[in-house]
């Protein structure tokens, strides 16, 4: 059964068919860096790097290329508030981006392009959308002509007609159309700005994400993916700004992530129940919330609730008990049947990333196993092996909720990584208050013990030198 799932371009599931056999090229809507990320992205990040992980586990290579957003109104407003420049802003929160995936397990992308290391291309490729009749500038701002795309709307099913009546109630008389949106900014007072045709500006956040990804991935690629709430205007958008220039599809499959709310409503700061990705890992870990978000559909509506997610570390207890257990247990004689229970997890996965369905097959496998190491034939060593083998690539290597390495003192990596991301924001925060003797006792203190800090401006990272 090959790998199917459903494209939101066609409505339906569908099989996949790489561009290039044995590979997948695949863009993830990064964030816009004007904050912490909440765990409604960290849902899409999780899922989209759960099936970055399975297509790996499938055999294929994959070149996975997710955004960072770091010029946009948002991080101009924060900039603007807390009195610094917007490139600190981004550049601050882009660290705890990366940082923040790391501690969730999300592995990083192959490339994580950034929109202002990518003005050259920007620029080029609006400038050959307005020489093809397919935009147009006024003063200094330049508009995507919706018109000379004739099958604008086919992502998400919106007409033309209705959104010029919506689009009325906001118009801005300079466009030709009302739906028409914004390719390039003419430069305000204190904003950043970069040279262009039109004079000094910056980009629109929709035309960033084109040129990103057609820049790693080329003018068509296999999968776009992202969360359901950029079916429009932003990947609409995306699909028009990209084919109107091409005349070749963008991506062949469209891959979009459900809501997700918080005890049945929908999350928000003026309801006091908006979390970040950082308040979460406070309380859970990272597996356990990784665990929690598999176990609904990744295109169905997520409930985040407290007593959900201790039921998730109730469930993930059991799968990591059968890991431990299997090492060591005793030899037994008896074999264990370990290819009909992968063959039901890679039959889950191959029908639209059924992770529910899947986890329904590791559960009733760690049952099984379990009443088999106990019994007293016990199981014999290959099965054991097998079963351990399986485990790390299914729960480990595809989901990332299982750790199979252990440090000298018999504490899962997962618990040194946690620890060691304590220190590395104590740190943070010592320079940042410019503490400098604490932050070098801290560096200091971690390499007597064999640990190394690296600061990169991708944010500081550890090893160990023994």
């Amino acid at each position: 059964m090959p790998i199917s799932f459903y494209n939101t371009l066609t409505r339906k599931v569908e099989e996949f068919k790489p561009i290039v056999e044995g590979r997948v090229s695949m863009y993830t809507c990064g964030p816009t860096v004007y904050d912490f990320f909440h765990i409604g992205n960290a849902r899409s990040f999780v899922m989209s790097d759960v099936v970055r992980r399975y297509f790996e586990f499938s055999g294929y290579e994959v070149n996975y290329v997710m955004n960072i957003t770091d010029i946009d109104d948002k991080i101009i407003k924060r900039g603007n508030e807390e009195n610094r420049p917007s490139s600190e802003v981004a550049e601050t929160f882009a660290t705890a981006f990366l940082e923040d995936t790391k501690r969730f397990g999300i592995r990083h992308a192959s490339t994580h392009p950034r929109a202002t290391e990518t003005m050259e291309e920007i620029i080029a490729h609006i400038k050959a959308l307005v020489d093809k009749g397919a935009a147009y500038e006024v003063d200094g701002d330049v508009y995507f002509r919706v018109s000379a795309f004739k099958e604008y709307g086919k992502l998400s099913g919106k007409k033309i007609e209705d959104l010029q009546i919506g689009a009325r109630i906001e118009a801005d008389d300079r466009k030709e159309n009302p739906v028409d949106f914004s390719l390039w900014k003419s430069a305000k007072p204190g904003e950043p700005s970069w040279d262009s045709p039109w004079g000094k500006g910056r980009p629109g956040w929709h035309i960033e994400c084109s040129v990103m990804s057609q820049k790693y991935l080329g003018k068509t690629f296999d999968i776009h993916a992202g969360g359901n709430d950029l079916i429009f205007p932003h990947h609409e958008n995306e699909i028009a700004q990209s084919e109107a220039l091409t005349g070749e599809p963008f991506a062949h499959y469209w891959m979009h992530f459900g809501f997700l709310n918080i005890d049945n409503e929908k999350m928000s700061k003026s309801l006091g129940n908006f979390f970040t990705a950082r308040d979460i890992l406070e309380k859970y870990s990272a597996e356990v919330i990784r665990f929690y978000y598999m176990q609904t559909h990744y295109r169905s509506p997520l409930n985040f609730t407290h007593e959900g997610l201790e039921a998730a570390k109730t469930g993930l207890q059991k799968l990591q008990g059968l890991y431990d257990a299997l090492e060591d247990a005793k030899t037994g004689s008896a074999s264990f049947d370990v290819a009909a229970h992968e063959q039901r997890f890679i039959d889950a996965m191959n029908d639209d990333f059924n992770t529910s369905a899947a986890f329904g097959a590791l559960f009733d496998m760690t049952r099984e196993a379990n009443t088999a190491l106990h019994a007293d034939t016990g199981m014999d060593d290959a099965s054991r092996a097998s079963l351990r083998d399986f485990l790390q690539r299914s729960c480990e290597g595809v989901f990332g909720i299982l750790s199979s390495e252990k440090d000298d003192g018999g504490a899962s990596s997962a618990l040194l990584d946690g620890v060691m991301q304590l220190m590395i924001e104590l740190r943070a925060e010592a320079r940042n208050e410019k503490q400098w003797a604490l932050s070098d006792r801290i560096r200091d203190g971690l390499k007597e013990l064999g640990i190394v800090l690296e600061d990169s401006r991708d944010g500081t990272r550890w090893k160990t030198t023994t």
